[in-house]
């Protein structure tokens, strides 16, 4: 599977942040809905927390797309 790399300006953002920033969802009110009734992965591991803090080199997995976190400099 390619991963799609998706680059942040800060040290982190939030899982709800990243689907909206990687076009998942077109706006922050789905993300809630989304986690809820989709299969995502956060390092291998389910998670439905929007508040979830993502870090650089953190791999999100949603269906069979792969994106990893990076942050921008790296």
């Amino acid at each position: 599977m390619k991963a799609t790399f998706i680059t942040i300006n800060d040290n982190h953002i939030t899982l709800g942040q990243f689907l909206k920033l990687s076009k998942v969802i077109t706006n922050g009110g789905q993300a809630r809905y989304f986690l809820s009734t989709n299969n995502v992965l956060v390092n291998e591991l389910q998670e439905q927390r929007r508040g979830k803090k993502l870090y650089n080199g953190d791999i999100v997995t949603i269906t069979n797309k792969q994106f990893v976190i990076q942050t921008k400099g790296n």
